[in-house]
């Protein structure tokens, strides 16, 4: 019991410094990336270098690494082009070839198009066209927006859209997180939400990012942004033990040392990695996110645990929390590029059944000892194809409660009255009428058989030939002439009878019929 009530007041103790630590956290990064201003890092305004995704300097890798052939790029994009444009038919018929498409890598030139239509963003913004307008023009609450301006100028400090406070990238992250806090103001703003809404800023219009942003915070990763952050808590513990089955030697020096896993798997999975790898890489993990869920964002943390920590030689220099949760930091660049970290990601066996088994096991114990723990996952939906499956329901009853309103379309059910109960004697009586028509009816089944089989034989009888084998007949040709003399009719007048001539003394001859 003691042990028990340890535990829940260190657990409540590391979630109440779970915000500040995060918080820190943040704060450290931005320090680090912004020191000195844009000219002296590249120079000039008018001369800054930037790589094809609008980071300046040298980029976040080499130019060609790990990219597909240009003609493996087209083929890609008219594969997508052509799967936008039959959008539902593309996801009723052919959602696996979608998912192996994004496992593959949305073409950059498509993300725009494509990842509004995976997450069903696209769907709300059509569904509801003057909302976001409504949102924007809104006030919002000072508290909200002034915390929002604090934190803009953290997210991605050397990207060409959030240099400047006064740009369209900074100018439009604090349109869209404002427009979330009206949208959603019981959950407010979460400070892991700006490095999201900036990536999805970075390929689409402000509009569909915000559409986008709802639909993460509402469907992907429900009460991850919430201000208890409950369902962190949740998958953290459900990380904790799927860990121990992927990778036990990283899973027992974790526990040995008492690194839990809300010291490091909070920003990862708040942020979807976007602070933690390379942007070609958030960007392949954000396309299979889109399509698979939050089953990715698990693979994706056990692969970055199992390479920083995943055999004995790696734990040599580990000797405690400190020096674990920079081996964690630490992990090789060369190991984090996408044509070597994706495959990994996709060779992790773990299931959407696995952890939602999980969830429910860690769940039941956290409300035993947390009786105040409200959180349920029931509302994640695992990827694209739960969440059109979703919308397309949503509008069907929409449709129906239409209908309804405007009058029965729907044609009446009739429901006729229960016939009167009847007596025993009638019911005797009914099922030995019953018995006698079925009697008759096997009676002229048979006579009909009978006549049938009857029918049959004569017919057969008549085309038998006659038994003729075996016997011998004697015929000579003088006999023949009587027969053929009776045989023939009077002649009429005036016409002579031609009688056969026969030759003398012919032979009689032998016929036998076999």
């Amino acid at each position: 019991m003691t042990a028990t009530l340890g535990d829940a007041m260190s657990f409540s103790s590391t979630t109440d410094e779970l915000s500040d630590t995060f918080d820190s956290t943040l704060d450290l990064r931005d320090d680090s990336s912004s020191l000195g201003s844009d000219s002296e890092f590249n120079g000039a305004a008018p001369y800054r270098q930037t790589d094809k995704y609008g980071f300046l300097g040298s980029g976040s890798t080499d130019p060609g690494l790990g990219q597909p052939p240009l003609e493996v790029i087209r083929q890609r994009e008219a594969k997508w082009l052509d799967m936008t444009s039959h959008w539902e038919k593309a996801m009723s018929r052919k959602y696996k070839k979608v998912k192996i498409l994004c496992r593959k890598g949305i073409p950059s030139s498509l993300r725009a198009r494509c990842w509004p239509l995976l997450c069903g963003g696209l769907t709300n913004m059509v569904k509801n066209p003057k909302k976001y307008q409504e949102l924007d023009q809104a006030p919002g609450e000072k508290q909200w927006i002034e915390t929002i301006e604090k934190d803009i100028h953290r997210q991605f400090p050397f990207h060409e859209m959030f240099l400047s406070p006064e740009g369209h990238g900074q100018q439009g992250l604090l349109k869209v997180l404002k427009a979330y806090t009206v949208y959603r103001p019981e959950e407010g703003y979460c400070q892991a939400q700006g490095p999201v809404a900036a990536v999805l800023l970075m390929q689409m219009p402000v509009e569909q990012a915000f559409w986008c942003l709802v639909q993460i915070c509402e469907y992907y990763l429900p009460g991850y942004y919430s201000p208890e952050l409950e369902a962190v808590q949740l998958d953290s513990e459900v990380f904790f033990r799927l860990l121990k089955k992927t990778c036990p030697v990283a899973y027992r020096h974790l526990k040995k040392h008492s690194v839990g896993p809300l010291l490091y798997l909070t920003e990862w999975f708040l942020c979807l990695f976007s602070r933690t790898l390379p942007f070609p890489t958030v960007l392949r993990i954000w396309d299979a996110f889109f399509s698979e869920g939050v089953k990715i964002l698990f693979r994706v943390g056990l692969v970055l645990v199992r390479l920083a920590l995943g055999s004995s030689e790696k734990l040599k220099d580990c000797g405690g929390v400190v020096e674990t949760l920079e081996k964690l930091r630490g992990i090789p660049p060369r190991l984090l590029q996408e044509d070597v970290f994706i495959p990994e990601v996709y060779e992790i066996t773990v299931s959407d059944r696995e952890i939602e088994r999980e969830c429910r096991s860690q769940l039941a114990k956290m409300k035993k000892t947390r009786p105040d723990f409200k959180f349920c996952p029931t509302a994640r939906l695992c990827g694209a194809k739960p969440v059109f499956d979703a919308q397309q329901l949503q509008e069907a009853q929409r449709q129906g409660s239409e209908d309804h309103l405007q009058g029965p379309s729907i044609p009446s059910i009739v429901v006729d009255e229960p016939p009167a109960r009847r007596s025993r004697a009638e019911r005797r009586q009914e099922k030995e009428e019953q018995k006698e028509r079925q009697r008759q009816e096997k009676t002229r089944q048979r006579q009909e058989k009978e006549l049938q089989r009857e029918a049959k034989k004569k017919e057969a009888e008549a085309r038998k030939k006659p038994n003729t084998r075996g016997k011998t007949f004697h015929v000579h040709r003088k006999s023949l002439t009587p027969t053929l003399i009776a045989g023939i009719q009077e002649p009429k007048e005036g016409t002579s009878l031609e009688i056969p001539r026969l030759k003398r003394n012919s032979a009689p001859y032998l016929e036998t019929y076999f």
